[in-house]
């Protein structure tokens, strides 16, 4: 980015993971660098397992961003989808995007930077991207550090590519942090979900998208044990059914994730939900198909399904 003095809000996506809310932190500060007056924002509130990281730095979280006016500079990071997006962002003057995900149906009046690589993480992009231009200091290290570890679980999601490796390993370095001993506390953080409503945790990691003329939801709930969070399994399908009808769905899937034993079980509801029948070839049986060894929602259920609906 070159330098501006009119406001850019940087921001992830709704509903914003780890990876939403420490990228949108480091490209903040990445601009203010090179002379931009950049803000980081969020679009939701965030979960206890970035706020495990954000305590750790003692920074405060960025403040809650609803909507913006038409002609508003932005940075998109960690998705590039409207639906995703803050309200408004279709009017909005978007200066650039860095991303991970799979590029849809982003149109804008003006030309853009545009930085998407098929990496396990954005923030590994970011500090690929400037680790040899700006000098990485440890809070922002640590905020690449935690969202490459949320991302790949440690290392362990099928979405981890060499390129994670490398920069956890030299973040952990500038950090001063051991990955493993650091990175299970934080994942184990986010675990403890017994004092979320239902309507909350099919919000937590949920990411709305149109394929092919369908409207679906993959919500995500990272957990130690599946069996716990199955005791709400009425609810969360009440919960889930009403944001079907809502929202006018036509698919919406919660994967609860075993983050110890790499695993999720998967309940789909909505009138397209054969569709997950057939990507996992498995049967839905009361409403759930176990999907055994399946952690990542980008690289292993989104595909799944978007090549059958």
């Amino acid at each position: 980015m070159e330098k501006n003095e009119e406001k850019i809000y940087v921001f992830g996506h709704k509903n914003p993971d780890t990876d939403s809310i420490c990228s949108s932190l480091v490209e903040a500060s990445f601009a203010k660098k090179n002379g931009c007056n950049a803000e980081a924002v969020r679009l939701g509130n965030v979960n206890k397992e970035t706020k495990y990281v954000l305590d750790y730095l003692g920074i405060e979280e960025p403040r809650l961003l609803e909507e913006v006016e038409e002609g508003q500079s932005v940075i998109l990071v960690d998705h590039n989808e409207f639906t995703q997006s803050v309200k408004g962002i279709e009017n909005a003057k978007i200066e650039a995007v860095i991303d991970h995900h799979r590029i849809a149906d982003i149109k804008t009046s003006t030309p853009l930077y545009y930085t998407a690589k098929p990496y396990g993480c954005t923030s590994t992009i970011l500090y690929e991207e400037n680790k040899n231009k700006i000098e990485i200091g440890k809070i922002e290290a640590t905020l690449m550090a935690s969202a490459i570890i949320s991302d790949t679980l440690l290392l362990k999601s099928p979405t981890t590519t060499k390129y994670d490796e490398k920069a956890l390993e030299e973040l952990a370095k500038i950090a001063e942090i051991n990955v493993e001993e650091y990175g299970l506390e934080m994942l184990k953080a986010g675990t403890n979900l017994d004092d979320f409503s239902v309507e909350e945790l099919i919000n937590l990691d949920a990411k709305k998208m149109e394929i092919n003329g369908k409207t679906i939801v993959i919500a995500q709930v990272n957990t130690v044990s599946i069996e716990d969070s199955l005791k709400r399994k009425e609810q969360l399908e009440k919960a889930m059914e009403d944001e079907i009808n809502n929202s006018k769905l036509d698919l919406f899937v919660l994967a609860i994730t075993d983050i110890l034993n790499s695993n999720s079980q998967l309940i789909a509801l909505g009138k397209e939900r054969e569709v997950v029948e057939k990507g996992f070839n498995k049967k839905i049986e009361n409403n759930m198909i176990f999907a055994e060894g399946v952690v990542s929602r980008k690289k292993q259920i989104l595909p799944a399904i978007d090549k059958n609906i």
